[in-house]
């Protein structure tokens, strides 16, 4: 069995559309297909929610009205016969706009009301939605057996509304009960990435890339063969190809270094979208839809070698950097465990961290609550704050088994000065810290240095070819 996800660039015209029900069509056996909203929606979504939450109503009604548009003018051109789904899609406008003036009437008697997490789910939602509809639509167009499932049936969450965390218990159970059936007599299931549900059934999403997660909760629910990420780039890159000219495609990649590079700033994967997969020993692959012949990257527990021990590179900023000093740490028995409770009572999670004598600095979210956490520490330690800068970190198994990578690395950066080096904390992970203003240099002066001419210098990586899946 095949779970396909396709992302919001798949989704975003008519020729595209047409496209991903090709790939579903062609399919060997009918597989689950979880989808995400069509193009930018999501995006406008939230704007429409923002909009809503200052009262501005005419504003976000004009972004209903484009995002309804731009669905009909796709409806138009893929379906044969678009009356079909008329009536549907008029009544998810109706709700659509229902929420909207609501929000907007709350704003208008209440101006310091914040729009709640609870609301932004219900309406943000509605993407998804529109492109179920107007998928499964063209595929029963098209002659197949289709059911569209709605996921709020099947990826129950708890109620963290914006960033819901799945039940994964609950979530085998209504797959099973809701999806396994359709499958097994050779229906194709479509449903909606991003989307859960509450214990008291109101509407949640998995927050930004919740789709990817989605789709990997219901692969393993599933007992799947293979979860398709399908995208608009081929594979993981060896770089972002908006900062980079010509990343490389990477054939192959372990759990880890996908996790690593995800955590790290790779666009391609949600941070959390490989673990419920791992755990099944299930393999990932990252294809372009539009090139479904081309390059992909594949995501298993094969071993694999990636010439100098770096798979990738990725970035990610602006964070904050931290370093508190106290003379009592010398020597001080469970000091630092002290010093990081505090950061587990904020809630304030860290990437990086390297230790002197008398000093500890690490990394955190640029949103952090610094100013709380300098209060909670007064008396253990003197916070020192560097904002506005960047991780870029070269990724890769054996990193630290491959001879002068460090120096290597060293040496393109300059004259960029890191403010930071992590280096030994796993063996795949060599992160520099830099200047926010340096990262994208960082991240060309490194995928240079790593994958560029791969004639000029010794160690360099040999050319990566094509997986044959």
């Amino acid at each position: 069995m095949i779970i396909m996800k396709f992302g919001g660039s798949s989704l975003a015209t008519a020729s595209r559309m047409q496209k991903v029900t090709e790939l579903i069509i062609g399919s060997e056996e009918a597989p689950c297909v979880v989808l995400s909203a069509m193009g930018d929606t999501t995006d406008k979504l939230f704007a429409t929610a923002e909009a809503a939450g200052d009262g501005r109503s005419a504003d976000a009604l004009l972004l209903i009205d484009e995002i309804f548009a731009t669905a009909q003018a796709v409806i138009d051109e893929l379906l044969e016969d678009p009356a079909q789904i008329t009536t549907a899609l008029a009544q998810l406008r109706t709700d659509t706009e229902l929420l909207v003036r609501g929000i907007c009437r709350t704003a208008d008697r209440a101006p310091d009301a914040t729009l709640t997490a609870r609301t932004t789910d219900a309406l943000v939602a509605h993407g998804e939605r529109i492109a179920t509809l107007v998928l499964s639509e063209h595929l029963r167009q098209q002659g197949k057996q289709v059911i569209a499932v709605d996921a709020r049936d099947v990826i129950r969450t708890n109620d963290a509304y914006g960033k819901a965390k799945p039940m994964r218990g609950h979530i085998l159970q209504r797959t099973h009960q809701n999806m396994g059936p359709h499958l097994a007599h050779g229906i194709i299931v479509v449903t909606q990435g991003f989307v859960g549900s509450a214990p008291d059934g109101t509407t949640t999403t998995l927050g930004r890339g919740g789709s990817d997660w989605s789709a990997a909760l219901l692969c393993a629910a599933l007992g799947g063969d293979e979860l398709q990420i399908w995208t608009d780039v081929e594979g993981v890159l060896t770089a972002d190809p908006r900062i980079v000219d010509e990343p490389q495609p990477i054939a192959h990649l372990s759990p880890d270094e996908a996790a690593e590079l995800a955590a790290f700033g790779a666009r391609v994967l949600h941070p959390s979208t490989i673990q419920p997969v791992v755990d099944k020993g299930i393999p990932v692959t990252v294809r372009h839809t539009m090139r479904p012949d081309g390059a992909f990257t594949r995501i298993d527990r094969e071993s694999t070698e990636n010439a100098a021990g770096i798979a990738a590179l990725a970035s990610r900023g602006p964070i904050t950097v931290l370093t508190m000093t106290s003379r009592r740490m010398l020597d001080a028995s469970g000091y630092l465990a002290r010093l990081f409770e505090v950061f587990g009572e904020l809630d304030i999670p860290v990437d990086l961290v390297t230790t002197a004598e008398v000093s500890v600095a690490c990394t955190v979210e640029a949103d952090a609550p610094i100013q709380r956490l300098i209060a909670a520490l007064d008396g253990h330690a003197h916070v020192e704050t560097t904002t506005d800068c960047a991780i870029v970190a070269a990724i890769g198994d054996g990193l630290q088994h491959t001879d002068r990578v460090l120096e290597r690395a060293c040496r393109a950066l300059y004259p960029i000065k890191p403010q930071m080096v992590s280096y030994g904390g796993n063996s795949r992970n060599l992160s520099f810290v830099v200047r926010s203003i340096e990262q994208d240099a960082a991240l060309r002066r490194l995928h240079d240095e790593f994958f560029g001419d791969t004639t000029s210098t010794p160690n360099a990586p040999a050319a990566i070819e094509e997986s044959n899946g």
